[in-house]
């Protein structure tokens, strides 16, 4: 693949789209909608790229605003679809499954599908209509996005959020949602990704991760699902509840702490020493949980989300022992700035896998 155009690409759903691609080293062109549409800068993204996904769209507003929001957002991308001179071969659109609901909003995401399916045809591409479900991830905006944000925020804030109308969801991680529309997994493979839960069954799980978190423990993650939603949670709890504080017992034989509790799931453990002035890491994940725990010397670690220039940074030292937990999609790395050797211990949630390692280099 060359690279892949896509709007809405500062959204969610597209941060997230970004970040999956950034794994396979696919460039991502943004395609600006709405405002800022100009028919030859999305002419330019859309010619010769291999795949053009439609994700940007309007879910909130007025009756009118939501409509032709949506609409005008649909008729820009096919007017720079039927004008490219290298149009490409696949035309993807981020549906939903409210679309056969009948609602204003499903409406007008059920005009798009047919806007976008008849340019397609037009270029003789083939249009994928993905019609996704509840969508949940890490760093999603509450009251606005999922009530999975919503509630992931309250309760990261100690609050005690309500259930008031007990539902079924059906819930897709967006890194999941990502794949599908990348084409990194068959369609076909979206009732197996998707997870059924109830509203209060969601809080209660998302309450049981801050119960064991906040004393720095790792609930159960061995199901994808529950890895999924505890990272979904714990990007609500960075920075705020970083470091982890680890008890450090000590006597005249030396000193002994805790590194990690985790009540299920596999995980890794390993260790390294580390040179004055050398840095290690300079990567991210994607599902990944991972640990970092000082236990002797001087270290800065400092983490950056993707997409963003803000670092944030940590000093730890063995004398007061500490752990950082690398939120996922954060680029991290750890530097030892003392005069001595640093002993680190790393823990992740899975086992390395070479062929699917999901470390993905990218410098802080």
């Amino acid at each position: 693949m060359s690279r892949i155009a896509v709007t809405g690409a500062r959204g969610f759903l597209g941060w997230h789209l970004r970040a999956a691609l950034r794994e396979s080293g696919i460039p991502a062109q943004i395609v600006p909608v709405g405002d800022a549409f100009d028919l030859a800068d999305a002419r330019s993204a859309v010619d010769s790229s291999s795949r053009v996904i439609h994700i940007a769209g309007v879910n909130r507003g007025t009756d009118e605003q939501v409509t032709m929001g949506n609409i005008d957002f649909a008729e820009q991308l096919a007017s720079a679809l039927r004008t490219a001179s290298m149009p490409p071969p696949v035309v993807v659109y981020a549906n939903s499954t409210q679309s056969t609901n009948g609602s204003v909003y499903g409406e007008a995401k059920a005009r798009v599908a047919e806007i976008l399916a008849v340019a397609a045809s037009d270029i003789g591409a083939e249009f994928l209509d993905v019609r996704l479900p509840n969508l949940f991830g890490e760093h999603g905006r509450p009251f606005y996005n999922a009530v999975t944000a919503t509630f992931s925020h309250l309760v990261a804030s100690g609050e005690s959020p309500m259930v008031e109308n007990d539902k079924e969801l059906t819930l897709l991680h967006a890194q999941n949602a990502a794949d599908l529309l990348t084409g990194a997994v068959p369609l076909t493979a979206l009732d197996k990704l998707q997870e059924i839960e109830t509203v209060s069954g969601l809080l209660a799980r998302l309450n049981g991760y801050a119960r064991l978190y906040s004393r720095g423990e790792i609930p159960n993650v061995a199901d994808d699902f529950d890895r999924d939603l505890f990272n979904t949670y714990r990007s609500y709890t960075f920075p705020g509840q970083s470091p982890i504080d680890l008890t450090r017992h000590a006597d005249l034989r030396g000193s002994f702490f805790e590194i990690i509790r985790s009540h299920g799931g596999p995980g890794q453990s390993s260790f390294s020493t580390t040179a004055p002035g050398i840095t290690r890491g300079n990567h991210y994940h994607r599902r990944k949980i991972e640990r970092f725990t000082v236990l002797q010397g001087r270290a800065r670690i400092s983490l950056r989300r993707l997409y963003s220039e803000e670092v944030v940074s940590f000093e730890i030292s063995g004398d007061a022992p500490g752990a950082i937990d690398m939120p996922t999609m954060w680029a991290h790395n750890i530097t030892n700035i003392g005069d001595d050797v640093l002993y680190t211990s790393f823990w992740t949630n899975d086992i390395f896998d070479p062929q699917n390692p999901d470390t993905i280099a990218e410098v802080v």
